[in-house]
């Protein structure tokens, strides 16, 4: 349905009911037909790219192999994080390998992504061909009249179908436990935190966080959950005691603990800090050298602050976000200017280098790699949100080939993606090029272009105010033997998954034999 002057709200103004309920449907209906379009063509650009027999071998085992490399321009077309991607790349290839039949019911609508993904991961076990096949084929007969049941009863279905062909390939409680992960996402003034944990640490977890939000006193003005999550926030930074947020130097709960260790970078304006200063519940910023620090003519400033330190304002409003932690996540002002006040925060000036020119060796000195990670953010391959400060700082045209150390030809790349722009580059392959205002210009082995802007533009321009223009010549002919420097795994990853089905399977053996 066409949405009348591109007003989405309106769009089911003359509709019935009953031709709204029937839209969802249909819109469901096509959902899943344009998803299993995507993984199909996932699938066929797997199948394109499989490297020639003559160099398989040596690329299998490559930190970054063929399918990392293929992930790598799945992440890029979608601007999706490399993980993300890898998971798409899974779910295609298995779909169109080991499920064609299932495939072809995605294809014509009549199964949603959730359910594919779970037949891929509860049928992985499953080995040999004609009982693939068969799986397959009575996974497709059925999955139609799957739609209405739960999640749970979805994958006892799955697992009655896989243990009746091959009892040894049904997943169990202990290939889960061997599955367990813990995944964050970073969101605005929040992040988000999902994962799957032995059942004993769960419960030590738990028992902890509650009892450090118990150790604050009576006139702390968060709430029990919000206690609980501050306390983890403790936990990640070393300290084994929740820090009250009554604001009294008297407090009979004061928080004794040792101080942590860990750094969190944020990037900001000065002028915030000062702006923020009237809204700040704990004090007044003292003047010492830290304001003479941020007062500079840069007017930039970097925040160096403990984690687990920071206090929620008793009275949270709609702020404009002020500072970027390197990541990307964003930090008000007033939440600066308070870790500031507090001596929470160390605060140190990023100097923008203007028209300097290159510095005369190879590593950039720490005052250029520090306004390249702060300008950057993140990596700056398409998709990927890695932090600058676990990244390395990249030459766009490598050192050795004449590129300098100037921050017109330095960006952040984390090293997955440092690995596969040297050793995936060349004609075939990706090809990078560098602004002088930080924006680089990606283009991938299909011929596709990609362009990504630094992190800070949005909240601190200036960091992205262009530094010199650069006249040097693009990089000359790449040595056919680079791939000899490329770090290596043990075994292909082709091997290490099927050494972990041979061993789920040998698992399960045992455990059968030992219920019998």
């Amino acid at each position: 349905m066409a949405v009348a002057n591109g007003n989405i709200e309106r769009m089911f103004d003359e509709s019935s009911t009953e031709a709204v309920v029937d839209a969802i449907g249909a819109s469901a209906r096509s959902e899943n037909i344009a998803c299993a379009r995507r993984l199909a063509a996932i699938a066929e650009l797997y199948r394109r790219r499989e490297v020639p027999v003559q160099d398989a071998e040596g690329r299998e085992l490559w930190r970054i192999d063929p399918w990392a490399a293929v992930a790598a321009e799945i992440a890029a077309s979608q601007s999706i994080t490399a993980g993300a991607a890898e998971s798409l790349l899974h779910n295609a290839v298995c779909l169109h390998q080991r499920l064609p039949r299932v495939a072809a019911v995605f294809a014509a609508g009549e199964v949603d992504f959730r359910t594919v993904q779970m037949i891929v991961t509860r049928t992985l076990l499953a080995v040999e061909p004609a009982v693939m096949a068969a799986i397959d084929a009575e996974v497709a007969d059925t999955i139609r009249a799957w739609g209405g049941l739960s999640i749970y009863k979805t994958q006892t279905a799955i697992d009655r179908i896989v243990e009746r062909h091959d009892p040894e390939a049904r997943r169990r409680t202990e290939s889960a436990v061997r599955s367990r992960c813990v995944d964050i996402k970073h969101g605005s003034k929040v992040a988000y935190l999902t994962g799957t944990l032995l059942t004993a640490d769960a419960a030590l977890l738990d028992r902890r966080l509650t009892s450090m939000s118990r150790s604050v006193c009576a006139d702390d003005p968060r709430d029990i959950d919000q206690r609980r999550a501050d306390a983890l926030g403790a936990l990640a930074a070393g300290r084994t005691v929740l820090a009250c947020a009554c604001g009294s130097t008297e407090c009979p709960a004061a928080d004794s603990d040792s101080q942590p260790s860990v750094v969190v970078h944020v990037v900001a304006e000065a002028a915030t800090l000062e702006d923020a200063d009237a809204s700040v519940v704990h004090g007044t910023r003292p003047e010492d050298d830290t304001t003479e620090v941020i007062t500079s003519r840069e007017r930039l400033v970097e925040v160096l602050c403990e984690a687990g330190t920071a206090q929620p304002a008793a009275a949270p409003g709609p702020e404009r976000a002020s500072g970027l932690v390197l990541g990307g996540a964003a930090i008000s002002g007033s939440e600066l200017a308070d870790l500031a006040a507090r001596g929470i925060a160390e605060l140190r000036p990023v100097i923008h280098p203007g028209d300097s020119p290159p510095e005369s060796h190879y590593r950039p000195s720490s005052k250029l790699a520090d306004f390249v990670r702060c300008r950057d953010l993140t990596c700056r391959f398409p998709g990927c949100d890695a932090p600058a400060d676990i990244c390395d700082v990249d030459h766009t045209i490598p050192y050795d080939l004449g590129g300098p150390t100037h921050a017109s030809n330095l960006k952040s790349l984390c090293r997955k993606h440092h690995l596969l722009k040297t050793f995936w580059c060349g004609p075939s392959g990706w090809n990078d090029e560098q602004y002088p205002d930080g924006t680089v210009l990606w283009t991938s082995p299909s011929g596709h272009t990609y362009r990504t802007v630094p992190g800070s533009a949005l909240l601190v321009p200036a960091l992205c105010v262009p530094t010199a223009t650069l006249n040097v010549a693009r990089r000359q002919p790449l040595s056919p033997h680079r791939g000899v420097m490329m770090p290596t795994r043990r075994r292909s990853r082709a091997s290490d998954r099927h050494r972990w089905i041979l061993a789920e399977r040998s698992h399960n053996r045992e455990n059968s034999a030992k219920s019998t």
